[in-house]
């Protein structure tokens, strides 16, 4: 069976599995938001852009969409329960609506809908729970393996954020290189616009931000490896601090014991459901951004890094190098002299700091929300043109 054509006046409907664009704040669903509200803006005339979403979600991400006469939101029609619609009892609504192309936002797409003659589209951001199993529950890791694999039963075209998790899917999927295409990740443009003063000021006083401090961003747990920068800090000067902005999880209660162990409990900082407006004045008024995760699909921090007019530190071992590009400095996962070292390099001060900033200002303009839409709608008009639409 065949999607019906869209009504008339409008060129395609395009589905979006919205679920983590009203859920999640970063990662995924900043993915999600920034992408969307580009394509909003890159769409030919009459695209509509359907947002499917279990629910609505927070209203603050939600307000976030650029929703209007080509951007809607849609809700299970009542027949399912969420979980099932989203992962099944979707496709009969995507048919019914005549969406003519559906594109998985965050690794997933609907059982059924190549049987329903729906092009789709996924994006896979990263394979870690094949590749790393050990950071997950037994269980968790062999439920998104057969996601993964019956996804890529159901993909017209996947996209990988990255080179390193194109050599993932192509390895551990068994998908073939020209089913792939490669397109890097965009970041919200707020993160290049500079806070007043007083703005940051009140952020600061509100959250209780030392005077100077290495920033890291990240669901704190043991793969984003957060223990290594712990080590590194007695190496730094006494009045350098160390702020992570993530989830709450038993490993940042590890964090906080070693640290307390240490004697740098003072030195320490975790935030966990930092608001998203409060973000912007948390990484522009940290000294260096330090990202030591050991493995990665791509690593958007460090682009919201550095657009923010931070220096990067980050670790070697997966892909982000792609991400930061040559004028960040690479440590190894486990070198804590390493990265005290490189941290130190990019304190206020430094020989060559700015240069390192402006240069990777320069890498990483590839990222804007524009450009990295029109690749995507290149996707979308490839797939559409294979199948006739």
């Amino acid at each position: 069976m065949t999607a019906t054509p869209p009504a008339a006046g409008a060129s395609w409907r395009i589905g979006f599995d919205a679920k983590r664009i009203v859920r999640n704040r970063t990662g995924l669903g900043a993915y999600g938001r920034t992408l969307v509200n580009d394509l909003s803006l890159s769409a030919p005339a009459g695209t509509e852009l359907l947002l499917y979403a279990p629910d609505a979600g927070h209203d603050d991400l939600r307000s976030q969409m650029a929703v209007g006469p080509t951007m809607r939101f849609v809700y299970p029609d009542g027949r399912w329960p969420k979980w099932w619609w989203r992962s099944r009892g979707i496709v009969d609504q995507l048919r019914r609506d005549g969406v003519g192309l559906f594109h998985g936002l965050s690794g997933e797409l609907p059982v059924g809908l190549r049987r329903a003659g729906i092009p789709g589209v996924v994006t896979i951001h990263d394979l870690i729970f094949m590749r790393h199993p050990e950071y997950y529950h037994w269980i968790d890791a062999q439920i998104y393996a057969a996601k993964f694999r019956a996804t890529c039963r159901e993909a017209s075209r996947i996209i990988a954020i990255s080179e390193c998790t194109k050599r993932d899917v192509m390895e551990l999927g068994g998908v073939a290189s020209d089913r792939i295409t490669v397109v890097y990740q965009s970041c919200n443009p707020r993160f290049g616009l500079p806070l007043g003063a007083d703005a940051a000021a009140e952020v600061s006083r509100r959250l209780g931000l030392p005077r100077r401090y290495v920033l890291s961003v990240g669901s704190i747990e043991e793969r984003k490896n957060v223990l290594l920068l712990l080590r590194a800090l007695p190496l730094l000067p006494s009045d350098v601090s160390l702020v992570v902005v993530g989830r709450h999880t038993p490993y940042a209660d590890r964090v906080l014991s070693e640290a307390r162990r240490m004697g740098l409990a003072h030195r320490v900082i975790l935030l966990h459901g930092v608001a998203d407006a409060d973000l912007q004045a948390v990484y522009q008024q940290a000294e260096v951004f330090a990202y030591p995760s050991r493995y990665e699909g791509f690593g958007i921090p460090i682009i919201e890094a550095v657009f923010s007019r931070l220096p990067v530190v980050a670790c070697t071992g997966s892909c982000l190098e792609e991400a930061g590009g040559p004028h960040c400095l690479y440590v190894a996962p486990d070198d804590a002299e390493g990265m005290a070292r490189a941290i130190a390099a990019m304190l206020h001060g430094a020989p060559e700091r700015q240069q390192r900033i402006e240069r990777s200002l320069d890498y990483v303009q590839r990222f804007r929300g524009r450009d990295v839409a029109a690749q995507v709608a290149d996707v979308y008009a490839q797939l559409m043109e294979e199948n006739g639409r």
